[in-house]
């Protein structure tokens, strides 16, 4: 009874909207039409320039305590209505690592000096496409105290009962009679693949237009799209090529998103032009330091 009355020290990272990465866009009107990049892959897969995570073995008991913060945690979510948490193994390693760091230093922190942000902990052992994250750490005695203290915080409580939430990795490391928990929630979508991707933001693109009452665009997919869309990624920039060719006039949208079919704000009146005939696209999935958690490149040409 003694144990169950100490207070819970903890901290939540409660990432919400400002970890869904939002779509930039460039817009470029020229002469010019963009020239193959080279060797670049259709779909990269570009990884943050970070350190590697280290795999660590785990104690038995611990690995039930997070099994029972699992249950716990979605017992709570269905009382409120919020679909369940899937234990994802590649967020608890980041969860485990994270964990140890918090043993070393004998306290709790979201991020230690030297030691990646949460989405490019993350990045480093799980390949979901994560577009919102959040964290809770936190010191108690058992896994029941340490959900009912939790329950009990509300920034803590938010990240628990988010119902964005549907994936989430677990970490439980003892120290004497008290243990270090890490909770990482994340938001994981449906990996597309380019040629689906592509059609969602045809799809898109002549629905602004009939929105407009402007004719419906013939696609025309120029040969070197996708590699122009992951030259992109390369460099972790948007824009033209560097080294692009004179040609017929034109207008490119380029723009990185988790929803590529959603168009940035004002690139919907380029789409809607009165004089357009054709458009092509291109697209590249890839991980950058800018997007450590992966999003889509796409390059969209209008003639």
């Amino acid at each position: 009874m003694q144990r169950a009355a100490r207070l819970l020290l903890a901290f939540a990272l409660i990432m919400g909207a400002a970890s869904v990465r939002p779509a930039a866009w460039l817009v470029a009107s020229s002469a010019e039409q963009p020239a193959s990049p080279g060797a670049a892959a259709p779909q990269s897969t570009l990884r943050p320039a970070t350190a590697k995570a280290s795999y660590l073995a785990v104690d038995h008991e611990d690995l039930q305590m997070e099994k029972r913060l699992l249950t716990l945690a979605n017992q709570s979510r269905q009382q409120a209505g919020a679909p369940p948490l899937t234990m994802d193994a590649g967020l608890s390693q980041a969860a485990r690592v994270h964990a140890q760091a918090m043993l070393q230093a004998r306290r709790l922190s979201h991020q230690f000096d030297g030691e990646p942000s949460l989405p490019q902990r993350l990045a480093l052992t799980t390949q979901l496409q994560l577009q919102q994250e959040g964290e809770n750490v936190a010191l108690d005695y058992d896994a029941e105290h340490a959900h009912e203290h939790l329950m009990l915080s509300p920034p803590h409580r938010a990240n628990l009962l988010n119902p964005a939430y549907n994936v989430v990795g677990l970490a439980v490391v003892r120290s004497g009679n008290q243990i270090y928990i890490v909770q990482d929630f994340g938001s994981a979508l449906p990996r597309n693949s380019l040629a689906e991707v592509k059609e969602r933001v045809a799809a898109a693109l002549n629905q602004v237009r009939r929105q407009a009452s402007r004719s419906e665009l013939q696609r025309s997919d120029w040969l070197d799209a996708d590699a122009t869309a992951c030259s992109m990624a390369e460099s972790d920039k948007l824009g033209m090529p560097a080294d692009s060719k004179p040609a017929e006039s034109f207008t490119v949208l380029t723009f990185t998103s988790l929803h590529p079919e959603t168009f940035p704000g004002g690139a919907a009146r380029a789409v809607a032009g009165r004089d357009l005939r054709t458009f092509s696209i291109g697209a590249c999935y890839a991980r950058t330091p800018s997007y450590p958690m992966g999003v889509y490149w796409v390059i969209l040409s209008l003639q």
